[in-house]
C-alpha cells in the first residue's frame, strides 16, 4: 500500500513561465485571470534573462498535490483549458496538463506593497515557495513577475 500523497484545491490561477510554475492568489476580481492572459500573450526578458513565455496551467480552481518535497499543480479536469476574460466570458486556451510549483505571486494594491521587502514565503501542503506581491493593475505586471522569477533565480 503506497502513502497517500496531501492534496488540495485552492482558488487561484497557475501559470508555467519558462520552466517555472507560478501560484497567482488574489481575493476575487483581483486580477488572476487578466495577468495570467497578459503574460501568455507577451512573453519577454527580465532583468536582462531568457525570454519567459507563459503557458495556462489552471484558471479560477487548482489542483495541488505535494511530492516529496516538491508541490505539483494541475486543472481540475473539468477546468482544463479555460481562462475566464472579462468582457468576452470563458474562452479554450492551450494549457499544460500539471507544472512543478516555484513561486507563488499574491495580488495587492500597489499602496499596500513594500518598496524594499524582506524575502518572504508561501507554506502550502507543509513546504514553503518563495513569494512576491505584484499590483496586477499597474503598468508592467507581467514584467515585475519575470524580473521576480530571475532575481530569485528561478528562471
Amino acid at each position: 500500500m503506497t502513502a497517500s500523497r496531501p492534496r488540495q484545491t485552492i482558488h487561484g490561477a497557475c501559470l508555467q513561465v519558462g520552466s517555472a510554475g507560478v501560484l497567482v492568489l488574489g481575493p476575487p476580481g483581483s486580477g488572476k485571470s487578466a495577468l495570467a492572459l497578459e503574460l501568455i500573450d507577451t512573453p519577454g526578458h527580465a532583468l536582462g534573462g531568457p525570454l519567459l513565455k507563459a503557458r495556462l496551467v489552471a484558471d479560477d480552481q487548482v489542483a495541488i498535490r505535494r511530492e516529496g518535497k516538491a508541490l505539483h499543480a494541475s486543472p481540475p479536469e473539468e477546468l482544463a483549458g479555460l481562462l475566464e476574460v472579462r468582457g468576452l466570458g470563458i474562452v479554450h486556451v492551450k494549457h499544460l496538463p500539471a507544472t512543478r510549483l516555484r513561486m507563488v505571486v499574491m495580488l495587492a494594491p500597489w499602496r499596500e506593497i513594500e518598496r524594499l521587502p524582506e524575502p518572504e514565503s508561501y507554506a502550502l501542503l507543509g513546504l514553503s515557495l518563495p513569494l512576491a506581491r505584484i499590483d496586477p493593475a499597474r503598468p508592467g505586471a507581467p514584467a515585475r513577475l519575470r524580473a521576480a522569477l530571475v532575481h530569485l533565480g528561478l528562471a
